[in-house]
């Protein structure tokens, strides 16, 4: 069940963001064992002002084609599949859309079932 907003620079096409989110998910589906059905994301295009990163900071130096994935996920993965997450999402943003993978940014963080309602009210924990 995660929910990922994706912050990038404007000028993207809409194929290129259905690239995105379809690696996006892929990914998520192979390395999280999400569910095909549970997509749930947020584009952010933002002009060149409104997005401030250090170019080079723990990086071979980012480009402004940077992305930052902040995905909120309600389960809690190891640390080896937060890793593969990762790099495998860099490798098919590399090789789809030449994407580099010092423009590649994930931040990951787990919430509990109590801390969703995906319609109706009702928490997740209580549709069981």
């Amino acid at each position: 069940m995660p929910f990922t907003r994706i912050t990038l620079r404007q000028g993207y096409s809409d194929a290129q963001i259905t690239q995105i989110s379809d690696i996006l998910q892929q990914t998520l589906e192979d390395e999280f064992s999400v569910p095909s059905g549970d997509r749930f994301q947020v584009f952010e295009a933002l002009p060149v002002n409104q997005r401030v990163f250090d170019r080079h900071y723990k990086s071979g130096g980012r480009s402004n084609n940077f992305i930052q994935f902040h995905i909120l996920a309600g389960k809690p993965r190891t640390p080896e599949e937060k890793q593969n997450l990762c790099r495998v999402l860099c490798q098919r943003l590399q090789s789809t859309l030449n994407i580099h993978p010092d423009d590649v940014m994930v931040m990951i963080q787990f919430n509990t079932a109590d801390e969703w309602s995906f319609s109706q009210g009702w928490l997740l924990s209580e549709e069981a």
